[in-house]
């Protein structure tokens, strides 16, 4: 059986484009990262944190953990914990070029094996208004980046160069041939 270790529903319905039966059981773990890890290696660490947890309770499965980080100006944007803070995430994404990389995991058979996608999506220079309507559709709030390629939030994008997939949380191509 194959477990995705991921509470998202986004990551849920792209693994059923290349995977017919599944389960989900989202890991818990601690996402605390020690200052060893560099910023653009955290969301492959975290998937393997996230596959290995599950794993350990299902050893007889092949488990996937995932962690999607968006990445500009050297630092690592989180999920919004406010609409305050969705306004400045967006605000600092306004007019430039960030990276999105989604981290995977596969556990099996006893062995671990990872991968890291990186994509480049760059921003229209966006209004204040812009960012404020966008903010009242709710849809930032649960994302890294505070938006989503896959809905609304795709009108912001000017561009993007590298898998579409990525950037919605799991980058299914390559995820399918390592599986």
């Amino acid at each position: 059986m194959i477990i995705l270790a991921s509470a998202s529903p986004r990551r849920k319905e792209l693994l059923s484009l290349i995977c017919d039966n599944f389960k989900v059981i989202p890991a818990d773990i601690d996402e605390n990262v020690g200052s060893n890890i560099s910023l653009y290696d955290i969301p492959e660490y975290l998937a393997r944190k996230k596959a290995s947890r599950v794993y350990s309770m299902h050893p007889d499965d092949t488990v996937i953990g995932c962690d999607t980080g968006v990445f500009v100006d050297n630092q690592m944007i989180g999920k919004p914990k406010s609409e305050e803070a969705a306004f400045e995430i967006l605000r600092l994404l306004s007019g430039k070029t960030h990276r999105v990389i989604t981290g995977c995991a596969i556990y099996r058979s006893g062995a671990l094996e990872s991968f890291s996608k990186m994509t480049e999506v760059e921003f229209y220079k966006l209004s204040d208004e812009e960012i404020r309507e966008y903010i009242q559709t709710g849809e930032p709030m649960d994302k890294a980046g505070a938006y989503g390629i896959q809905g609304k939030g795709g009108v912001l994008i000017k561009q993007i160069k590298g898998d579409y997939f990525n950037v919605v949380g799991l980058p299914v191509a390559e995820l399918k041939r390592k599986l």
